[in-house]
């Protein structure tokens, strides 16, 4: 069994913000495996599926961003998952717009989503797949600002893109293909 978990803020007011690029890639693969993400348990929507033979949990937290490992913890504990078996999704403005990196353990990079996460779990030890959302361009840009704001027209078609790529991925993950989805995905 996996765990897919796309980090983002409940409500539709938050929709398609940087914050939620989780919630929007658990969205698309909710679509390509024709899943409904409609089931509540653990402070969390989610769906059911099976991927290439693996039962997997497309998860999305319903605790706002900050309280992520909540739902997290809950999830984990419950079914007894292998934390190489979780896949976190979520949003980094360390990386330009649109770029992906798959990671399997670190610090929390200054997300406070991870960090709760992290602190909840005990580990660091878990994959997660961060997504560019860039950064401000003005270092005195209020950051809660910045990654609860939209994208732009520019960056939504680089943003579709890295939703598929990133679900692509994910795929590759759940299949035991990590080496091969960070050759294939890291730094694009």
């Amino acid at each position: 069994m996996h765990l897919i978990i796309g980090l983002g803020n409940p409500g539709d007011n938050y929709k398609m913000t940087r914050h939620n690029i989780g919630f929007e890639v658990i969205d698309y693969m909710a679509d390509r495996y024709n899943v409904k993400i409609n089931k509540l348990k653990f402070k969390a929507i989610y769906g059911e599926c099976n991927i290439n033979g693996e039962k997997v949990y497309l998860i999305k937290p319903q605790t706002f961003m900050n309280l992520s490992g909540e739902s997290v913890a809950e999830f984990v504990s419950f079914f007894k998952v292998p934390t190489r078996n979780i896949i976190v999704i979520h949003d980094d403005i360390s990386l330009d717009a649109g770029r992906m990196r798959i990671r399997t353990k670190g610090s929390d990079g200054g997300h406070n989503g991870i960090k709760n996460i992290i602190y909840l779990l005990q580990t660091d030890e878990f994959t997660r797949i961060k997504i560019g959302v860039g950064a401000p361009e003005h270092k005195d840009y209020d950051l809660a600002d910045y990654v609860l704001g939209r994208f732009t027209k520019d960056e939504i078609p680089v943003l579709e893109e890295v939703i598929i790529k990133t679900a692509d991925a994910a795929e590759l993950m759940v299949n035991d293909k990590l080496n091969t989805a960070m050759n294939k995905y890291n730094g694009r």
